[in-house]
């Protein structure tokens, strides 16, 4: 709908334009971050005004048609704005994969957890986050400490080491009920040097007593789990009738 409409506005209805739908998916994901299709239009309408210019410019030239390429894209609308998510290059002790809902759609947000010798069982959190997950730090490290002889955990690393909880882009501002199992995986993973599946990411928040509570945004969270090429979630078995409104 957006391509003729374009076409026709800029002059060119009578030459073939054409923008496969890999090169589309390609303006969709990196030069656009919106609910609705206002921005796309306006980088299609920038595709086509260079093709209008190239046109008149043609000089002795008969052209008749135009194919966009991805590697046009950086010559018509500059270098890629935004870039999709991308899971972590390998398995790693203290990284856990979460999954965060934006206005925009779902993203995947890492927790990083890291223990520093010589300290006081002290907890330092960055990352820019907000008091509900700030909350969650303390109480994910409450429900591991509480559980630490069961997971084969040296109690001794709570009190002779300093927790360092971070959350990666640290002037994104981070917030939300849904991180408490993804902290308190990357905590208990830190605590007993397990590493944690690149492949894995989860939601979910989590209370004193160890339950996990549902969360909202499922769809919207999945779909940023599969665009990064993460291949298994894990979700609130509370969440489990949302489940037949994901897209196959």
């Amino acid at each position: 709908y957006l391509l003729p409409k374009q076409i026709e506005a800029n002059g060119l209805k009578d030459v073939k334009v054409v923008i496969p739908d890999d090169v589309m998916m390609q303006i969709i994901s990196c030069y656009t971050r919106e609910s609705g299709v206002r921005s796309l239009e306006r980088e299609i309408a920038s595709v086509i005004r260079k093709l209008a210019v190239k046109y008149v410019n043609r000089g002795d030239k008969e052209i008749k048609s135009f194919k966009v390429s991805k590697k046009d894209l950086r010559e018509y609308l500059g270098v890629e704005r935004y870039k999709d998510d991308v899971k972590n290059a390998e398995d790693e002790v203290g990284l856990v994969t979460g999954l965060a809902w934006t206005s925009v759609g779902g993203t995947t947000l890492n927790i990083e957890v890291s223990l520093v010798g010589g300290g006081k069982g002290d907890i330092k959190l960055t990352g820019s986050l907000g008091e509900v997950m700030k909350e969650s730090c303390h109480t994910a490290l409450t429900v591991i400490r509480s559980r630490a002889e069961k997971y084969g955990i040296d109690v001794d690393k709570f009190t002779k080491y300093d927790l360092h909880i971070h959350a990666p882009e640290g002037a994104t501002p981070k917030d939300g009920p849904s991180a408490g199992i993804t902290i308190a995986t990357a905590i208990f993973s830190a605590m007993s040097g397990r590493k944690v599946s690149k492949n894995v990411a989860m939601t979910g928040e989590i209370t004193l007593r160890g339950k996990v509570l549902p969360i909202g945004g499922l769809k919207e969270k999945s779909l940023a789990a599969f665009r990064s090429g993460v291949n298994t979630i894990i979700v609130p078995e509370d969440n489990r009738k949302d489940v037949d409104d994901l897209p196959a």
